[in-house]
Formats: structure tokens, sequence, C-alpha cells
């Protein structure tokens, strides 16, 4: 489990960075302030999770559910919340907004929630 959570911190901050600079160079000019802002928010929580599974998937032993749940949380959250970010304003600037995508924003930031929240509870285990 541990090269899993590996290869998914790998996959999230290559292509965070790549996000990141199509957004900085490409996007800067075809989008508003507020939707650029949007856009960054969801390569900003790409980033920061994607250090967090690298993080554990170094220090933690993917032994119990508990902390498989923590990894599969972590990734499925990070993907629903950040990819969602970045389909609603690709497709609001194209005036295509798609709104299924709505929803998935704030339930990906559940998810999170709720990985964190299990790894808090692991480390409160582990007093």
């Amino acid at each position: 489990m541990n090269e899993i959570a590996l290869v998914f911190a790998a996959f999230l901050g290559a292509t965070g960075i790549i996000f990141g600079a199509f957004g900085a160079h490409f996007l800067k000019k075809k989008l508003t302030v507020e939707q650029l802002q949007s856009f960054e928010t969801g390569v900003k929580y790409q980033m920061y999770h994607a250090i967090v599974l690298l993080v554990l998937g170094l220090q933690l032993e993917f032994d119990s559910t508990l902390k498989g749940c923590i990894f599969l949380l972590l990734i499925i959250g990070t993907f629903l919340f950040s990819f969602s970010i970045y389909g609603l304003v690709l497709s609001s600037a194209r005036n295509k907004k798609i709104r299924f995508l709505g929803p998935m924003t704030p339930f990906g930031g559940l998810l999170l929630v709720l990985g964190w929240g299990l790894l808090m509870y692991l480390f409160l285990l582990a007093l």
C-alpha cells in the first residue's frame, strides 16, 4: 500500500506543477481574477495533499484498515476537490459550466476533512 501512496503522491505532485504552470502562463489571460484564484486553490490543495501522501507513504506502514481508509480518503478527496474546481473554472470560462461538478468540490473537501480526522484519531491512539 505504501508504494501506491507514493505513486499517487508523485502523480499529484507532477500534475500539480503542470496545472500551476498552465494556470499562471496560459490561463492568466483567459480567466477572470476570481476564476484564476479558484483554479489556484485547486492547485494548492492538490500540492498540499501530494506532500502529505508522500510523507505518509514514507513514514506509515499501511498495515491496518484505518490507515488504508486515510489513504483512500485523501486520494479520492483530492481528486474530487481539485479536479472538480479545474473543470468548473475551465468550463465556466467557455460559458458552458458543467454543473454536476459543483457538488463534487464540497464532497471532495468533506473526504479530505474525514481523512485528516482519521489521521488525528490514529495519532491519538498512539498516545
